[in-house]
């Protein structure tokens, strides 16, 4: 084989090896844990709100929850599966996907009056948040 030519095949393969090594070890880490970070719901900043707060008890009002997903970054996250729990009444949809804009949306209902104590649950991570809903007569 040729000197040149063998010269030529070798520069055309370390700087190949050397753009390849600078694509991916350009900090990879930081790019991948960023995309998972993104989509990892936090406990602490996702929220619970709720309307009314205090709802007759007759088994047909209810009151309207909404949870909204988020990051460590308050960025929503979309199409998470939520799971809201309540120690009294009846919940429309018991576990939904949150939509585009990482909210979901609950119906709660009860016959029987008292205070209902809502939580909510992401992928199994609890929301620190909660919030009471009363039931009156």
């Amino acid at each position: 084989m040729d000197k040149k030519l063998l010269s030529l095949v070798i520069l055309f393969i370390a700087t190949f090896i050397f753009f390849v090594a600078i694509l991916f070890f350009n900090e990879p880490l930081s790019q991948l844990t960023r995309a998972t970070e993104e989509t990892q719901p936090s406990p602490k900043t996702s929220l619970i709100f709720a309307w009314p707060l205090t709802v007759k008890a007759d088994g047909t009002q209810s009151s309207q929850i909404n949870v909204f997903i988020r990051n460590d970054k308050n960025k929503l996250i979309a199409n998470k599966r939520v799971e809201l729990r309540s120690s009294l009444g009846d919940i429309k949809n018991i576990i939904v996907s949150s939509d585009t804009n990482g909210k979901t949306t609950f119906e709660l209902t009860s016959k029987v009056p008292g205070t209902a104590d809502v939580t909510a649950v992401v992928e199994g991570i609890k929301i620190k948040n909660a919030l009471t809903i009363k039931f009156v007569e």
